[in-house]
């Protein structure tokens, strides 16, 4: 690791894992250094404009048309792709679940994906899905791509090994990494089991949101975003290629690794991130403003500030407003709202909402701190304060997510989240003041 990356800018790099295995001045030379082939990966069509046009070339050990054969169909059923809209019976409403279970049996990444929420279509490549896995076996001699969606990480325990063609990343808990659609990757944990959750984004790449007036600097700064260097396997035994594509999923047997690329340059990367770099912005005399301002990464929609998905966060920070309600406060949105919590306590509902678990609140559907937290923030002494030592995120799209059918069945799912708002009592009495215990 070690290379800044600016996603959607334009960038290009440049790393090999062998002195001159990278051709210089020539993309695509007669003969390239080491016997390797020439590939380019392309993100974006090639007309696409410069500072979006994304394609990275790849010297590679054998080209990828060897790295797949002929393919058969096999079952993923826990993960889905919209449509999926009648799938679960369940009525709308608010929704909360505990955190998904470790695996007893051996499961590898691919195995461990369970669909919470779909939106938009696959095919049209509009909308996303919210996914958790939970795995306790490394994709030994197992490979796969996504052509559907580009796939943001978001470890909540356990660091993942995260191998790509591109190179090699540990994704920690309290990281995230980005996997660009169709790339192939391998994944593994550190130690013991993982579990996380994943936005797989069937739109527009995920890229920087503009800053507007916030200016030049703060919120996520490109100079902390990281991709790989290169790194390969030489491996000829047999592997297996795994394929989502279309919403559903096929299967290959080769006879060699299909991570064999010894060098790259260009902009079409995976990449990580800490999220303890993320430079908040906030409210500094009164008022509580948009959770907008806590955006890592936007994936746009096509109309102008509505995006695809966002990724947000709620990380460590000051709140010092004066005679301010300082959690979220209570609304509708028109935006649906698909949350997680990687560690700590989230302030608007710091009972029932633990790390490793969900909540959705769709579009128009009311949410907002429960009975303590309104209690304690409407009462709370207004000095500064340090929110520490917690980090919640959101997966928002402007799409309505339905559920899937393991969502709306699992055990996990609460059954009595909605009883948190039952001690919000009436305070108007017809007074300034109202009524106060």
């Amino acid at each position: 690791m070690g290379i800044a990356y600016m996603p959607g800018f334009g960038n290009d790099f440049e790393t090999e894992s062998l002195p001159g295995a990278l051709p210089q001045g020539q993309n695509s030379p007669q003969r390239c250094p080491y016997g390797l082939y020439a590939e380019q990966l392309s993100g974006s069509p090639f007309t696409a404009p410069r500072g979006t046009n994304e394609r990275s070339w790849l010297y590679r050990i054998r080209p990828s048309v060897r790295h797949t054969s002929r393919f058969r169909a096999f079952d993923a059923p826990h993960w889905k792709s919209a449509p999926n809209i009648d799938d679960s019976e369940l009525p709308i409403g608010q929704l909360r679940w505990d955190p998904t279970p470790m695996p007893n049996e051996p499961t590898t990444f691919v195995q461990g994906m369970r669909t919470m929420t779909t939106a938009g279509d696959v095919h049209t490549q509009v909308g996303m899905a919210a996914h958790v896995y939970a795995f306790n076996e490394a994709m030994e001699d197992d490979y796969f791509f996504n052509a559907d969606g580009e796939l943001l990480l978001v470890p909540q325990e356990g660091t993942l090994d995260l191998f790509t063609e591109l190179g090699r990343m540990e994704v920690a808990p309290g990281e995230i990494a980005i996997v660009p659609r169709g790339m192939m990757i391998k994944v593994g944990a550190l130690e013991g089991p993982a579990r996380g959750y994943v936005c797989e984004n069937y739109g527009a790449k995920f890229t920087l949101p503009d800053r507007g007036p916030i200016g030049a600097n703060c919120l996520a700064n490109p100079r902390d975003f990281r991709t790989p260097v290169a790194a390969f396997e030489d491996k000829e035994k047999p592997c297996r290629v795994q394929v989502k594509w279309g919403g559903r999923f096929y299967e290959t047997e080769i006879g060699h690794s299909p991570l064999d690329v010894v060098a790259w340059h260009g902009n079409y990367t995976p990449f990580k991130y800490d999220l303890s770099t993320f430079s908040p912005v906030g409210a500094i005399l009164f008022d509580h403003p948009d959770p907008s301002i806590f955006t890592v990464l936007t994936a746009p929609s096509g109309e102008e500030g509505t995006a695809n998905v966002d990724f947000v966060i709620f990380p460590p920070r000051w709140m010092v407003a004066e005679n301010t309600f300082r959690p979220p406060w209570y609304h509708r949105n028109i935006m649906s709202e698909f949350m997680g919590l990687i560690h700590g306590q989230y302030d608007a509902k710091e009972k029932g909402f633990v790390p490793g678990g969900m909540s959705l609140h769709n579009m128009m559907l009311p949410h907002g701190p429960d009975t303590f937290g309104f209690e304690k923030a409407s009462t709370a002494e207004l000095a500064p304060v340090k929110l520490e030592e917690t980090m919640a995120f959101m997966f928002e799209t402007r799409y309505p997510q339905h559920l899937t059918r393991y969502a709306s069945e699992t055990k996990t799912l609460q059954d009595d989240y909605l009883d948190c708002w039952d001690g919000l009592k009436k305070r108007f009495d017809g007074t300034p003041e109202g009524k106060w215990d």
